[in-house]
């Protein structure tokens, strides 16, 4: 009730550098709007989502503390906090409004015919904070001001009201007490770990570094501390600095883990030449890569280097391949020139084309616009700077390297060729005759693991994007509509004291009457002068506690607070989602969007996986309606405006002068006492002021009007300036929001629910949110695949082998699902992104095996033995690229959480499970391709299977 929240949000695809001139052009409409009498000044807000870097508690250590000595601390703390180089902003919660309150005695007041506009308008009179001109002339030049400003309460007791005939006055003290304090009732109140509490929070300026921001905020609340009075205790008690540190070492160890995998694997598949050939490889590719992210301005955060740690198991590939293939002819007797010479000139394209490939799969994330592109965007951006990086270094420096380190022919051992195949390739290299001799039965084997996964996509789990682990959580308390701010903290005591009891929640901090400082970067807050609501922010021993606690407080908080809706959430990565569960009725009927949405609201809530379920438009609170009879109060000289302007000056009160105390100036409220304030019974009995004309004073409210209790009008929301009723459902933590919505859809149809007439219903929530998101990122699909085919067609110079290639790509998907199933993980966006870069890296071994063929004359005839021999003589470094490549990301998997491990499993799990399409479905397509065309080689003898080409591919 009389207020008005409009939401306004930009289009996803509008350019970044465009945000702020379009949010510009609001304020110049806003400007514009001519608004009603008696509207207030709009205030535009385009911070948006805002997540805190710091959080200070300043809390009372005890009882009988004022919570304005707090407030006034925290004001100074605030500008202190300002004045740290790289704040962005600094703001303070739960600070009361500090006045001067001249509360008048209403029977005396009304006795003298003494109004509260006419007390407010002498002290305005009295209070001389203005120029009382200037004296000129004779050369001198004067400033006049006339003494009496009001600089003390008893100042304020002495103004002069009225003046008597024998020179009696009536002075503020006679008819009023006059009291310094915080306003009542307050707009906003915090508590932190049970006390009374000011927090001031602050925000980093983007594009810094936190660590060194937090440092130099931590230095400036050591200087602080000691001015803090004994009275009063000053605690951080959120620095992101510490979380980023722990991500970034977490992330950082991982990445060394991969480093660790992918040597170990090198050492024993290529030997100790080849390992410490990528173990140089590898910093050098790291360290270009930094310095181009540094040239483009990505900064280094968990997102890049987490692209860094995805990008580590591909980059190698391309110098793999370069170090094979030179350490292969030199077994065959090549030089060390001719080896290297060959060896680029055969891989160049190839790599090119695999590196570019890749780089595509991974391009519909950086094109991916809005708020889901901002959070994964930079992961893929890291990916592709390394690969281009990798590609670079793997026909420069790697050749170099490989043709002065690797041995020559009948030279080294084990440790610098890697452990020999022996019996297993042997049988590997006998598979590959018999599937190019039959290669349709092959293909349609090949086949069964890619259909396996398609067909289990019904059986994945949607989800938009996972929870998080991590030591917080926190807690949103929304009241009835009517709910003072009393009654509000009545019901947050009652919780809190609940919450302190448990032994895993290590401090508490609430904000009541608005949103709290949000401590994570899509807590969705917005929520001001509201009385009835109030947020909690929980931090608790640990994330493995955060997990333990959270469904059984979902449980129990509920039940100790009846009157409100309790709603506890854990936090969750990616963009905000206003809920996960969402059902949107729209219409023009009021009522019947009202009904319906209580309909379902309740059907939600008996949804077992439901913890709670509200709609946008409810019933409202009551009103209290002043019916006056205007007869008989023109009779009086009265009009129903002046008992409404009388009612609203007695109730809320109205401001006249200013008591100025340092640079603080404190209004003076004058206004009646709380027993008529406080009391709708009393209201009744209030006295009105009558005019001089009507012969006596004042006269009650209730001698002209009659006082009766009304339903009023509710909250009403609209949306695209249609009217809408959305009903939300939050969920036990670790239900997936699609499981729960086909729980609802399924309810509602059993119930038998129909929409009224002219009533749509939409559906919201986690399933939009991700819908949308999903439309963006296949959105540049088809660009993404005309390149594809464009750079695989001139890599080949033939659309047939193309075909093949792209055939693979497609078959990963399959693959990647079937990993994904395997593993139980939900097809979640991240899950979807990792699928689409492994259709990039999947096809490298396809190009690699494809080009060996197509360049060797026996091959090109379909000769089977020729063939099973170039494949063999690829085998060993497309076997190794997919263990580095699984190894790189076995880190993530590991490392568990919601987040990287769908994302992880479904790249290396569609690259490990490719390697049965590359070796069992490229070639027999190939020869399938070429069986019909003009043999160009005379069909050479067949070796036996002692022969050098098997015994040197066994090796």
């Amino acid at each position: 009730t009389g207020i008005s929240v409009i939401q306004i949000e930009l289009l996803e695809t509008l350019p970044a550098d465009r945000i702020e001139s379009v949010w510009s052009e609001v304020r110049d409409a806003v400007d514009d709007t001519v608004l009603p009498p008696g509207a207030q000044t709009p205030e535009v807000d385009t911070d948006g989502v805002t997540a805190y870097s710091a959080i200070v508690a300043l809390t009372a250590s005890h009882e009988g503390v004022p919570i304005t000595l707090a407030a006034r601390y925290g004001d100074a703390l605030a500008e202190r906090l300002r004045g740290v180089p790289g704040t962005k902003l600094v703001e303070v919660f739960g600070q009361p409004e500090e006045e001067i309150t001249v509360t008048l005695d209403a029977a005396r007041a009304a006795a003298l015919g003494l109004r509260p506009e006419a007390v407010a308008d002498a002290i305005r009179r009295a209070d001389t904070k203005v120029s009382a001109g200037r004296l000129t002339g004779g050369g001198d030049d004067f400033v006049l001001e006339v003494t009496g400003e009001i600089e003390t309460l008893d100042r304020l007791r002495n103004i002069v009201l009225l003046e008597g005939a024998a020179g009696t006055t009536l002075r503020v003290g006679d008819v009023a007490t006059v009291e310094r304090g915080a306003r009542t009732p307050v707009a906003e109140l915090a508590r932190h770990d049970g006390r009374p509490a000011i927090l001031v929070a602050a925000v980093l300026n983007d594009g810094l570094q936190i660590d060194a921001w937090a440092a130099d905020l931590r230095a400036e609340l050591a200087e602080f501390a000691p001015t803090v009075p004994g009275g009063l205790a000053m605690e951080l008690i959120f620095d992101q600095s510490t979380y980023t540190a722990d991500r970034l070492a977490e992330v950082v160890g991982n990445m060394a883990i991969g480093v660790g995998l992918v040597l170990a694997v090198l050492l024993l598949t290529l030997g100790i030449r080849a390992a410490l050939i990528v173990a140089v490889i590898l910093p050098i590719v790291t360290l270009a890569t930094l310095f181009t992210m540094n040239l483009i301005g990505l900064p280094i955060h968990q997102m890049s280097v987490t692209g860094l740690i995805v990008a580590l198991g591909l980059l190698v590939d391309a110098g793999i391949v370069m170090t094979d293939e030179i350490a292969r002819r030199l077994r065959d007797s090549a030089s060390r020139l001719a080896a290297v010479r060959q060896s680029v000139h055969r891989l160049t394209m190839p790599l090119f084309a695999s590196t570019v490939t890749t780089a595509l799969g991974f391009t519909p994330m950086i094109l991916l616009p809005g708020p889901a592109g901002d959070f994964v965007g930079s992961i893929a951006i890291a990916v592709v700077v390394m690969l281009l990086w990798s590609f670079v270094v793997a026909i420069t420096i790697t050749p170099a390297l490989a043709g002065w380190t690797m041995p020559l022919k009948d030279r080294g051992g084990i440790l610098s060729r890697g452990l020999p195949s022996g019996a297993i390739g042997l049988a590997f290299a006998a598979s590959l005759r018999w599937a190019i001799g039959n290669p349709v039965r092959s293909m349609a084997l090949a086949l069964i693991l890619p259909i396996l996964g398609f067909a289990s996509l019904p059986l994945l789990t949607a989800q938009f994007f996972p929870g998080i682990d991590r030591d917080q959580f926190h807690i949103e308390v929304d009241l009835p509509p009517g709910t003072g701010i009393a009654r509000t903290e009545a019901t947050v005591a009652t919780l809190d004291e609940a919450l302190r009891a448990r032994p895993e929640i290590e401090a508490v901090t609430w904000t009541i009457g608005r949103s709290a400082p949000a401590f994570y970067y899509n807590i969705t807050g917005g929520r001001d002068a509201a009385p009835r609501y109030a947020q909690a922010l929980i931090r608790t021993a640990s994330p493995e506690a955060t997990e333990a606690v959270l469904p059984e407080l979902q449980r129990s908080l509920p039940t100790l607070a009846p009157e409100a809706q309790v709603l506890v959430r854990g936090l969750v990565q990616g963009p905000p989602v206003n809920a996960p569960v969402e059902l949107r009725l729209v219409g023009d009927d009021l009522d019947a969007l009202r009904e319906a949405g209580a309909e379902l609201r309740i059907l939600m809530e008996e949804t077992p996986t439901v913890t709670l379920a509200r709609s946008t438009i409810t019933e409202a609170a009551p009103t209290l309606a002043i019916r006056v009879d205007e007869a008989r109060a023109r009779l009086v000289g009265l009009s129903p405006g002046d008992v409404a302007s009388q009612l609203d000056a007695a109730l809320t009160g109205i401001t006249g002068g200013s008591l100025v105390e340092g640079t603080d100036e404190l209004p003076v409220r004058v206004r009646l006492g709380d027993g008529l304030r406080a009391d709708p019974a009393a209201i009744r009995d209030m006295p009105l002021v009558l005019p001089a004309t009507a012969g006596f004073p004042a006269t009650p409210l209730s001698a002209l009007a009659e006082v009766v209790l009304e339903p009023g009008e509710g909250q009403i929301t609209r949306r695209n300036a249609e009217r809408a009723n959305t009903v939300q459902a939050f969920l036990i933590r670790g239900v997936l929001p699609e499981e729960a919505l086909q729980d609802v859809q399924a309810r509602i149809d059993a119930s038998g629910f129909e929409l009224p007439p002219g009533i749509r219903l939409e559906i919201g929530g986690d399933s939009d949110a991700r819908a949308s998101t999903l439309n963006n990122l296949l959105a540049s699909l088809g660009l993404i695949v005309t390149l594809s085919i464009a750079v695989v067609v001139m890599t080949f110079r033939s659309f047939r082998l193309a075909a093949v290639t792209l055939t693979v790509s497609g078959l990963s998907a399959g693959l990647s699902m079937l990993a994904l199933a395997i593993f139980d993980y939900p097809f979640g966006i991240n899950a979807i992104i990792g699928l689409i870069g492994s259709i990039g890296v999947s096809i490298n071994a396809a190009l690699i095996i494809l080009t060996a063929l197509q360049e060797d004359d026996a091959a090109r005839t379909g000769d089977e033995w020729a063939m099973a021999g170039v494949v063999m003589n690829s085998s060993r470094h497309i076997v190794s690229t997919t263990i580095t490549t699984v190894g790189g990301f076995l880190p993530l998997i590991l490392a568990g959480g919601g987040f990287w491990p769908p994302f992880a499993m479904a790249v290396a799990g569609g690259v490990a499970l490719s390697t049965v399409v590359s070796f069992y479905f490229v070639p027999p397509a190939f020869r399938l391709i070429y069986a019909s065309r003009p043999k160009e080689a005379a069909k050479e003898p067949v070796p036996a299977v002692d022969s050098p080409v098997y015994l040197e591919a066994a090796e």
